[in-house]
């Protein structure tokens, strides 16, 4: 355990380096951009092949690194940990949505499961700071964040089928349509996918692919997430029209509640500095991919208006400029 003012010194120069580093600033001048009301856009096409990049970099990776970590028991006790930490987290974001707000039980419950499962941008970013602190970390955390997309869903539609109504209403989707939504999703696939691909190849199928998965990376990010700044921008102009105040602070106080919750669970089953601070930062995080598609099928009448501009345009820029620093912090003092 470090000394107290040599942890809070390291605390608050973390936090300095992330805020003003190169991917947080292009994702500030993408919000900057978009409330100014900037012509600047990022096509479509090249967003998708921006996202599908970082997810196979990140899936290959881990899987190379998990050749190294071992696929054993540790492997499984993490994964199991993942999806149940994924699994609790909407039941608790939906009793504090209820205390605080009077939103219709649907809504409440979606928004629960965007809070529960991952944003997969905001795990990467945490990579890269993590790596810019000098801290290692254990590859197979991405097999954590593919185990915490299904979980919470299945928490939301228990949550929101508690109903005095006939939960008949969407039964016809819930069953079926939501879960193949949620396991053939281009981002679970391919972060999957390349996982699986880098355990086959191992080692030297990254020295060979290592000029495109691995120089690059830090550049791809950044113009990912000057795109992700343009989006949340944009959400931000709108968010007097969709978000009460006491929405607005749930989707700050929120992440913390569920970093804690992560930053605990990986102490709780051993895992090492990295390996804590990125199960808190998952727990951090909220979806804004997965989750909404999932959500349009299974409750088609909550309001994406409400998930998800508070999943994108509130707790997604807190995570990546504030909370990442204090999840890295609180797993240094954890362990």
């Amino acid at each position: 355990m470090p000394l107290v003012g040599k942890g809070d010194e390291l605390d608050l120069s973390l936090a300095l380096q992330n805020l003003i580093s190169a991917p947080v600033l292009f994702f500030c001048l993408g919000i900057a951009a978009a409330m100014v009301r900037s012509d600047l856009v990022v096509p479509e096409a090249v967003a998708k092949a921006l996202s599908l990049y970082l997810m196979l970099a990140i899936g290959f990776k881990g899987g190379v690194a998990a050749t190294e970590y071992g696929l054993g028991a540790d492997l499984l006790i993490l994964i199991g940990a993942a999806a149940l930490l994924s699994f609790v987290i909407p039941f608790i974001s939906f009793g504090l949505l209820n205390a605080t707000t009077r939103l219709a039980r649907v809504d409440a419950a979606a928004i629960a499961a965007h809070y529960g499962s991952i944003s997969i941008v905001t795990f990467i970013a945490a990579t890269t700071a993590i790596e810019a602190a000098g801290i290692s970390y254990p590859g197979v955390m991405v097999a954590a964040a593919a185990a915490m997309e299904v979980p919470a869903i299945a928490a939301a539609l228990l949550l929101a089928r508690k109903r005095g109504a006939d939960p008949g209403t969407h039964a016809g989707h819930a069953g079926e349509a939501p879960w193949r939504e949620v396991m053939v999703n281009g981002s679970v696939v391919l972060l999957v996918g390349a996982f699986i691909v880098g355990g086959l190849t191992g080692k030297q199928g990254y020295e060979d692919v290592a000029p495109f998965i691995s120089d690059p990376f830090k550049g791809v990010l950044c113009l990912f997430l000057l795109d992700m700044g343009l989006v949340a921008g944009r959400e931000l102009r709108r968010i007097g029209k969709t978000l009460t105040p006491a929405l607005l602070i749930f989707g700050l106080y929120m992440p913390p509640i569920g970093g804690v919750l992560g930053a605990l669970t990986g102490a709780a089953i051993g895992l090492d500095t990295g390996g804590v601070a990125l199960l808190s930062v998952l727990g951090a995080s909220a979806s804004y991919i997965a989750v909404p598609a999932a959500m349009r099928l299974a409750l088609p009448e909550a309001k994406p208006s409400l998930y998800l501009t508070l999943s994108l345009a509130v707790t997604f820029p807190f995570n990546l400029t504030l909370g990442i620093p204090g999840y890295i912090a609180l797993a240094q003092w954890l362990t």
